[in-house]
């Protein structure tokens, strides 16, 4: 409700609690890809994402179900999980020409071990520089370390080891070997994408060339061809004045 005459209702996008327009704004200004993290507690959601005065433009896209292709079989939505998205999405963009970004993290707060800080250092290893506080990021737990070491604090079989691994255990997964996975996962996302990145480099790269070389092949076809079209006047003439000159002896 209005409380006196100079009342302004908030933009709507920040009353629902999803768009601080002063952050944006700064992130905007620079000139800069957005790194978008938006994390919940089943999966995690990675964007690159470029401001145009058109609208927000997407330039990589990654999402935690997909690690299940390189051979993720834990829950998407813990901390190992989201520095391997965060990893993915960092190619996927480095793969595009972006070598620079700001996090971009919404209205959630920093705190620290946070899974956007995973998602952060995940982008980072994979070749895209971002600015933010190292001292966030909980290393120990991007591996999955606590989680395994957690497992082995418990009694394997037990009740409360079943209880709370019970996904784990669902997908055939130990908890205990959860960094193992992860660096299978990563060493799987890093050959795949090292292939493709080589491959694309490669093609761009021979198209101007021979463009070029056709190029060349044309400016120096050209003055031959002048040369030539010159050749054949100066030729007639020269031809002219030689039966010009019989004709008089005669």
């Amino acid at each position: 409700m209005a409380r006196n005459a100079r009342y302004r209702v908030a933009l709507r996008r920040r009353r629902e609690g999803k768009t601080d327009y002063q952050a944006r704004k700064a992130m905007v200004l620079s000139g800069k890809p957005r790194v978008v993290a938006r994390c919940s507690l089943k999966n995690v959601s990675v964007q690159v994402v470029v401001a145009k005065p058109v609208g927000d433009m997407v330039t990589a896209a990654a999402h935690s179900r997909e690690l299940a292709k390189f051979g993720w079989k834990a829950p998407a939505g813990n901390v190992p999980a989201a520095y391997l998205t965060g990893f993915l999405c960092g190619l996927k963009a480095k793969a595009k020409g972006v070598t620079e970004a700001i996090l971009d993290i919404g209205l959630v707060a920093p705190s620290k071990g946070s899974k956007l800080f995973a998602v952060a250092s995940g982008v980072v290893d994979a070749g895209v520089s971002i600015s933010f506080d190292e001292g966030k990021v909980a290393k120990e737990a991007l591996r999955g370390e606590h989680i395994a070491k957690y497992a082995k604090s418990l009694a394997v079989g037990s009740e409360v080891y079943s209880a709370k691994f019970s996904k784990y255990l669902a997908a055939k997964v130990a908890p205990e070997k959860l960094p193992e996975l992860f660096g299978k996962v990563k060493a799987e996302i890093a050959a795949a994408f090292k292939t493709e990145v080589k491959a694309k480099p490669a093609e761009a790269k021979a198209k101007p060339a021979d463009v070029k070389g056709k190029a060349k092949a044309k400016v120096e076809a050209e003055p031959e061809a002048e040369s030539k079209a010159k050749s054949k006047p100066v030729a007639k003439q020269a031809a002219k004045k030689v039966s010009k000159k019989s004709d008089k002896k005669a």
